[in-house]
């Protein structure tokens, strides 16, 4: 049996306490506007943490404007090295990322890691799942596994990362944990979590690899089943999905999410950006996007966050060199 070690305990102990604030203070802006870059296409786990955190910030005003941007490539990359690149005009951009800017530095994806940005915050935690579409006679994991055992080639599971990925390594970790093959799994890469889950609703893939966040509204609509969620208990925005651990599979994973400035962000900026983010948690709004989503909270700030993505960045290395993906 394998378990991911940075599960909801250990990311949750690195956990910064937001800072309570009064109504009044509630009501001041911190920020004018912020433009957010969002590194993949429209439906993936970025683009709706984007977005979310902006609705949160504007609604409760702690943030006059937002804006977005989606900018998919390279993984990633084609994002991140924008923002490097065009770090003097961009000081009032925040790119969201999370766990893949450790992994895909990692297996050189693209040349750049979270040390060639300005580190705001951490903010949240997304499960993974592993979904399936509504008429799969596949109803929970003992299906899936059987299916695989029948015919591991027409069992594809797609994700919404590239071949190494965090989506595939989720789907490795929780084979491997099931007692199979983790390499031996027909893994197909989509760009970003809505071309994955478009895939799966038109049949290219037997079951999906994917934040538990980005298949929450789907579920609930009775679009798509969640076989297998990677919690140590059900989260509470869809209750029937029972967890891997309830079906006999010992391995828990949680996808944290933050946003990061360019290179060279004025600290004042940084400042701002920070106290934003933190104030943002005492909000209803924030708290509605929340649990809608089924995130946890989840707040490093400036240098907790770089020695969290530096524990992470070890504990990915080694786990990927044990599958075999480095």
């Amino acid at each position: 049996m394998m378990k991911l070690t940075m599960g909801r305990r250990a990311l949750m102990a690195t956990a910064v306490a937001a800072f309570a604030f009064t109504g009044q203070a509630m009501a001041e802006k911190a920020v004018d506007s912020i433009h957010f870059l969002i590194p993949g296409g429209a439906g993936g786990g970025w683009d709706g943490t984007a977005r979310g955190t902006g609705e949160a910030l504007t609604k409760s005003g702690i943030v006059g404007t937002a804006s977005y941007e989606n900018m998919s490539g390279g993984g990633g990359g084609k994002a991140i090295g924008y923002l490097i690149e065009n770090a003097d005009s961009n000081h009032g951009t925040l790119m969201v990322n999370s766990t893949p800017i450790v992994i895909r530095s990692l297996t050189g994806v693209f040349p750049h890691n979270f040390r060639d940005l300005t580190l705001v915050a951490g903010t949240i935690g997304d499960y993974a799942a592993l979904v399936v579409h509504k008429d799969s006679a596949i109803n929970n994991m003992s299906d899936l596994m059987a299916a695989y055992d029948a015919d591991p080639s027409k069992t594809a599971i797609g994700g919404g990362s590239v071949p190494g990925g965090m989506d595939h390594l989720v789907a490795a970790m929780v084979m491997e944990a099931a007692g199979k093959d983790a390499l031996g799994v027909k893994y197909i890469p989509y760009d970003a979590g809505g071309k994955a889950m478009a895939a799966l609703l038109s049949g290219e893939i037997a079951a999906l690899s994917t934040g538990f966040s980005e298949a929450v509204d789907l579920a609930n609509a009775g679009e798509v089943k969640i076989i297998g969620v990677t919690s140590d208990e059900r989260v509470s925005a869809v209750p029937d999905a029972m967890t891997m651990k309830e079906q006999g599979i010992d391995t828990s994973f949680v996808n944290w999410r933050g946003f990061f400035g360019a290179p060279g962000l004025p600290e004042d900026k940084l400042a701002m950006y920070q106290e934003a983010l933190t104030k943002m948690y005492d909000t209803p709004e924030w708290e509605a996007v929340r649990e809608r989503n089924g995130w946890v909270n989840i707040h490093n700030n400036g240098d907790d966050f770089k020695a969290f993505l530096e524990s992470q960045e070890q504990v990915i290395g080694d786990l990927m060199k044990k599958l075999g993906f480095l």
